[in-house]
């Protein structure tokens, strides 16, 4: 009789891979806007930001208003898709959206009122720049200080058809925004890692130090042996861009 073939353990995934294998079963629908519109509002904007996780330059935040009467498929968070499609919906969402608006903090300012409060700046100015100003908002997993009726959604990007073009609008952004940094600090690989702790942007750093775009209240990520024991959400944000990189590659 053959021997018995012993399968290996399956690995368990990582914190990360999990939360992306989530992320790519749930759907992205106008169920929460027409919600709103249900109970009289009439410009429902998505917020959302990214960038949060990132050693290098601004936390990017966006607000989008859909026109109702306009379907762009293909919405998702922004994440799942790859740099081309992102590309392809961001120029389909600014030609067919009744507003749009972005908006930035950057470094330095993270550095004075941490990443968390910087993040929700950049929400509430993106939304103050909508015109026209929209009277409901649908933010992924916060709540804005502003007099604007809203509702938080957890994973909101991978739902809400609002929030997933707000994070599309937002990563495209902040992406040509590094990448233009990229020539004027070439050892840090910004092109390709988006200023995320990726083992060769980590390298760099040890190597180089930071330039003065980076996050200087960030420095024990680069400075600690485990990054991940500092602030875990960075370590997923890198899986993500990693894992990003390796679909590219497979294109």
């Amino acid at each position: 009789m053959p021997a018995e073939t012993k399968l290996a353990p399956e690995r368990p995934l990582s914190p990360s891979a999990a939360k992306l294998r989530l992320l790519k079963k749930l759907r992205c629908t106008l169920r929460f806007e027409k919600k709103a519109r249900e109970c009289g509002a009439h410009l429902v904007a998505g917020v959302d930001e990214v960038g949060r996780g990132s050693l290098f330059g601004p936390v990017v935040a966006a607000a989008v208003i859909l026109d109702a009467t306009y379907r762009i498929r293909g919405l998702r968070d922004s994440k799942l898709l790859l740099p081309e499609r992102r590309e392809q919906l961001a120029e389909r969402i600014r030609a067919h959206a009744i507003a749009i608006a972005v908006a930035a903090v950057d470094a330095a300012r993270i550095d004075q009122i941490n990443i968390y409060h910087a993040s929700r700046l950049a929400m509430r100015e993106a939304v103050s720049r909508l015109s026209p100003a929209p009277d409901y908002l649908l933010i992924d997993a916060l709540r804005l200080d502003c007099e604007h009726p809203q509702r938080s959604i957890i994973h909101g990007d991978a739902l809400s058809a609002s929030i997933a073009a707000a994070s599309i609008i937002a990563k495209v952004e902040r992406d040509r925004l590094v990448r233009e940094w990229d020539p004027v600090f070439p050892m840090y690989g910004l092109a390709s890692n988006k200023g995320y702790s990726t083992p060769h942007h980590i390298a760099a750093l040890r190597q180089h130090g930071p330039s003065p775009l980076h996050r200087q209240s960030f420095a024990p990520v680069w400075n600690a042996a485990g990054p991940q024991e500092v602030l875990g959400f960075m370590l997923e944000e890198a899986a993500e861009v990693a894992e990003e990189q390796l679909d590219e590659t497979a294109i």
